[in-house]
This record gives C-alpha cells, structure tokens and sequence, in this order.
C-alpha cells in the first residue's frame, strides 16, 4: 500500500511502498533534478560472521570478510562485467560494505529505468562457480594488503580492537588474507540465500522519477526473483562484550612523516530501539561539537600549539548494540592532545557549558541537516543507513529541534570518561 510521508519544514515529499515480495521502495520526488540516484541495500555487513542460515536451526559461523567479498561478486555475472552495462548506459555505479549493512548504487542522468533494471537485475541473480570465487580471492586479498599499508585505516581499526573486547565491529569489514582463502561458493549462496532476501532489503531512489512506474518495474523484477514475501526473522548472533576497553593505548608503527592518533570513546548503553538510538546520534553530534568542535577554546589552544591541523575530525558512530565517539588527526604528540581532551571533559563535569552555547550549537547542526538534502547521494545512502536502523531520516530534523541541554549534559556524564576510552596512535619507524 502506497503512502506519501511529507516533511512541510524541509519541503520534501517521500512515497513509500512495500511490494509483495517484502521490498521497502522509498521515492524522494525532486521535481527539475536531472540526475537520479538509486541505492538497493541489505542489512547485511561484516558483523553478521554468525547467524541460523535460512531454513535451519542451526547457528552457524561464516569466515571474516564474506560480506564484502560477496559484494565484490554479484558484480560478475555469466554474461559479462555489470560495469560495462552501466558504462552503456552513461550511469556511474558503485557499492559499498560496512559493519551492518551492503549496498549497491548509481547515479544517472538518463536511461533511468533501464539502469535500475540493471541495479535490480545483478543483485538479483548470482552467479559464484568454484573458479570465479578463486580467481577473487587474490583480488580482495590484494585490496586487503592496500589497505593494510594506509596508516589512517590502521589507527581506526586499532582503536576498534582496543574498545571491543569481543564484538566484531573490531574486525577489519574485508577481513583477513587467510579468512578469505576459506570462502567457499557454497558459502556464498548460503549468506546470500539467508540475507538477500527482499524483506531483508530496501530500495531508495532520488529525484524526477514516476513513482508508479517504479513500484510497477520492481514489483515484476523483484518478485519474479523472489516469488511473495515470505516472514524473515533472521537470528544473528553476536558475542557478549564485556564492560570496559580490551585496551586503553595502542602504538604502531609505519611509514608516516607525522604521527596519527584516534581518541576513542566507548559507549556501553547498548541495544536501543530506533527513537532512543536516534535520541543518542543527535546528542553525541552536539557534545562533540560543544566538547572540541571548531568554535572552542581547546581547539584553538590546540590548534595554535601546532598540536592539532585542518586534518582533525570526530564524529559519533550509533548503532543498535554498539556505539562510540571517536575524535582523530595528524599531532605531533597523541599523548598531550589526549591529556588536553581528557582535561576539557573533567572541567566540564564541574563546570557545564553555559545554555546559550547548546542553543548555538543545535542551531549549527539544524542548518548542518537541512543542507544534507542538497546532495541526492548522501541524503540517500543516509536515509537507508537510518533505516536499517529503525529511523525515518525525516524525523531527525524535528528530533533535533525538541532535544534539551539537560539530555545531552546526561548524555556527556556517562559516555566521557576516560577509563572508557583508548588512544590509538601510528607513529613513524
């Protein structure tokens, strides 16, 4: 059943329909645009290494990095390379794996349709053989050895391991050269068959498109995959994690001219529904700001000492079971920029940022969101991350308006603590 969900605020307009087969199908309407996004998601990432596979009762354990290497195959189909299409067709394709979910976009500006009969078509039909899985485990093998040389993905993954004891959000999304050399086709359909079903999925699309001829177009292509939906409750398994870091420094050495740091924060109010989840996303957005945003005493002291650059950032990542804050750049010295953060979050315990600083900051973060709608791929990709997370992105902006100072100093209390936190620093040979 179609439904027209309006933001009168953002002047945005969104139809919604789930087809029989279970698909969530989401339409942002740009009347004018010429250009056109569509992304086709699954809640399937790197995190689900243990699951009952569909149809048994069984857990079972799947090797690191299969999310990803899966991602990689649904490109290759027995006729050909799906990027060759696309090229046909002038649309630019990519897809993307992250902890929880796997997702697989293009932009356009023509030959919609026939590009998203594309999209829907390769996602749709997979074709793993003995050979073609092998010949792909020296590419994503190659991939992993890259990204084991960059420094800036090392001090991220490093400082994952030294806040989660258990959870396999510390395992690195393609995982190892060794766990991928155990993927098996066999394995393949199996985490396919259970995860890529449409009721597991949602496709959104962006821009001056006619919504029924969608719905119409991927009703047929989809269901005639998937045949009508059918009840899905997939059981993922994850470890118990403990309470605490796994480790509160860790040091590494490459080859970089400037030492790089990641200051961590863990956050251990976990398992929360969508509207307390999107209550702790907004909250930690405005702390990070009002704590080291670029409007600060700190950052400027900082940045004045030549401690931090333009290079420093933080951000705050909300999941359902887990969460954490992280700030990171170039320093020549991760020890004193972490005593100064640490310094900062102790004398705002006692003395509380004055109310008319949170007003400022929520206001900043107001225009932050509103922007966000200018770009057709990022409000996309955003909108199908909140919603695999049980968050209807238009119901930030009213969520960000009606969130008090006391919320957020709450907030602040208990995820800022420095026995929950690690520094995760490269330094150079």
């Amino acid at each position: 059943m179609k439904k027209v969900i309006e933001n009168k605020l953002l002047n945005e307009k969104l139809i919604y329909n789930r087809l029989s087969s279970g698909l969530d199908v989401y339409i942002l309407l740009k009347p004018g645009y010429s250009r056109q996004f569509a992304i086709y998601a699954t809640r399937y990432g790197s995190n689900d290494s243990q699951f009952v596979p569909l149809g048994q009762r069984e857990p079972i354990t799947v090797p690191d990095g299969i999310a990803h290497f899966l991602e990689h195959k649904l490109f290759e189909e027995e006729k050909g390379n799906v990027f060759e299409e696309y090229s046909r067709l002038g649309a630019q394709p990519n897809a993307f794996t992250n902890f929880n979910m796997t997702a697989y976009h293009f932009t356009s500006t023509g030959n919609f349709y026939e590009c998203l009969d594309v999209l829907l078509g390769f996602v749709g039909r997979p074709y793993f053989t003995d050979e073609n899985v092998e010949k792909e485990k020296g590419i994503i093998a190659q991939e992993i050895r890259m990204y084991e040389d960059n420094p800036y993905w090392r001090v991220y993954f490093n400082l994952l391991r030294g806040l989660y004891h258990e959870f396999p959000v510390r395992k690195d999304i393609a995982g190892t050269v060794e766990s991928i050399y155990k993927i098996d086709k066999e394995t393949l359909y199996e985490c396919y068959r259970t995860f890529y079903h449409p009721s597991n999925m949602a496709l959104f699309i962006a821009g001056d498109v006619d919504p029924d001829r969608v719905f119409d177009q991927a009703e047929k292509m989809v269901v005639k995959r998937s045949g009508k939906n059918e009840a899905r409750d997939i059981k993922r398994i994850f470890p118990k994690e403990a309470k605490g870091v796994n480790k509160d420094r860790i040091e590494e050495r490459l080859a970089v001219a400037r030492p790089i740091f990641a200051l961590g924060f863990k956050d251990e109010d976990t398992v929360r529904d969508g509207d307390r989840l999107l209550d702790k996303i907004i909250a930690n957005d405005i702390i990070l700001d009002m704590l080291i945003g670029t409007s600060t005493d700190i950052y400027d002291k900082l940045y004045e000492e030549g401690l931090i650059d333009s290079s420093f950032g933080n951000y705050y990542t909300g999941e359902r079971y887990y969460g954490y804050a992280i700030m990171t750049g170039q320093t020549q010295d991760p020890e004193r920029v972490a005593d100064s953060i640490f310094n900062e979050i102790v004398k705002r315990r006692s003395q509380p940022w004055e109310q008319e600083h949170f007003n400022r900051i929520k206001k900043k973060k107001i225009g932050e969101f509103i922007r966000l709608f200018n770009s057709l791929d990022s409000t996309c990709i955003q909108f199908v991350s909140m919603l695999f997370r049980d968050i209807q992105l238009l119901d930030y902006l009213e969520r960000l308006e009606s969130i008090t100072y006391n919320e957020v100093k709450k907030e602040f209390n208990e995820i800022y603590r420095k026995e929950n936190s690690c520094l995760s620093s490269i330094v150079p040979l």
